[in-house]
């Protein structure tokens, strides 16, 4: 049986006709479905100052994830650890936990994005000893000690439900990223795969097991229909808008590892392979292929597709993929 995944992170450009309430709603809707049907994972992302209205806030929304659900996990990828009191974000954290019953994650990363930098009033030069501080801070609090933090006494209640606090993994695209993440966190998603080797040496080199090769699966965004053709000129336009707001950062930013590079028109998106349209047929194959642990990750409401239309691709899942696996 195959591992199946469900991300969100609540672009709604205008275009999309769909207002920011029916958004939010149909994706705790989707989580409940993606529950019930045995999904491992739910993943939420953060940015800010978006035009789209990217996902700002992301706990909140895992907290109402999580009091809807029953088992599958909720995991926050990435928090941007700059932007964040790191007090507030162990008792937030800690607070979901509890609701979810122990089953939150959360990934902390340097972030990437200068204007949200300048929004916080947090210098760039500061983001990697900020996201140290952020770890280290987050795993003094759920000890439900007291601790001294910025030369003061702080105690953090309550604790989590996970012993200790939820995992903390480590984000990042570049090798120096990759390496902090094997100094100071409980694992490493990287931007791109051959950032894995770096944190897998000087997890080595630090004494500690070897992490072994690359594991992910495949990262290409996926919608189902049963005509090609025709779904994909209906997702296109949030293909090509969520490529290119990520390529326009990145750009900006001068990231040369992040997945994603601005793209002139559909066709030569389409080229590319990174967004795809599937037949229930297609994704039934890539799973049989992929054996035991294949994995498929959902992106249901990519670029601000609205609702009405990913439902038609997850139905297409629950009744034409799932029972032939």
């Amino acid at each position: 049986m195959a591992i199946f995944g469900i991300r969100f992170d609540l672009r709604n450009p205008t275009f999309s006709g769909v207002t920011d309430t029916a958004r939010y709603r149909a994706a705790i809707e989707m989580c409940e479905w993606a529950d019930r049907l045995g999904f491992a994972v739910c993943i939420l992302s953060e940015h800010h100052g978006a035009d789209d209205g990217y996902l700002p806030s992301p706990l909140p929304l895992a907290a109402a994830i999580a009091a809807r659900t029953q088992t599958m996990r909720v995991q926050i990828a990435a928090l941007v650890a700059s932007f964040h009191d790191p007090l507030r974000l162990a008792e937030d954290i800690a607070v979901v936990d509890l609701i979810s019953g122990g089953r939150l994650d959360v990934v902390i990363t340097n972030g990437y994005v200068a204007s949200e930098f300048a929004m916080f009033g947090r210098p760039l030069a500061e983001r990697a000893a900020r996201t140290t501080e952020v770890v280290r801070t987050l795993r003094e609090a759920w000890s439900g000690e007291t601790f001294a933090f910025r030369g003061r006494d702080a105690r953090v209640t309550p604790s989590p439900a996970q012993p200790g606090g939820p995992k903390i993994a480590m984000g990042g695209s570049t090798e120096a990223a990759a390496r902090r993440a094997a100094r100071v966190g409980d694992g490493f998603l990287p931007s791109s795969p051959e950032l894995w080797e770096h944190y897998r040496d000087e997890r080595v080199r630090l004494g500690h097991p070897d992490p072994g090769p690359y594991a992910a699966g495949d990262t290409s965004v996926f919608v189902l229909g049963t005509d090609v053709d025709a779904t994909w000129r209906a997702v296109a336009p949030y293909f090509l808008h969520e490529v290119n707001a990520y390529g326009q950062w990145m750009a900006e930013a001068g990231v040369t590892q992040g997945g994603y590079a601005e793209v002139r028109d559909a066709d030569a998106l389409r080229e590319t392979g990174q967004y795809r349209v599937l037949t229930p047929g297609q994704l039934v194959d890539e799973l049989r292929s992929g054996g035991e642990y294949a994995f498929a990750l959902f992106h249901p409401m990519v670029g601000g597709i609205p609702p009405a239309l990913a439902w038609e691709s997850l139905h297409l899942f629950e009744h034409e993929v799932l029972p032939k696996l």
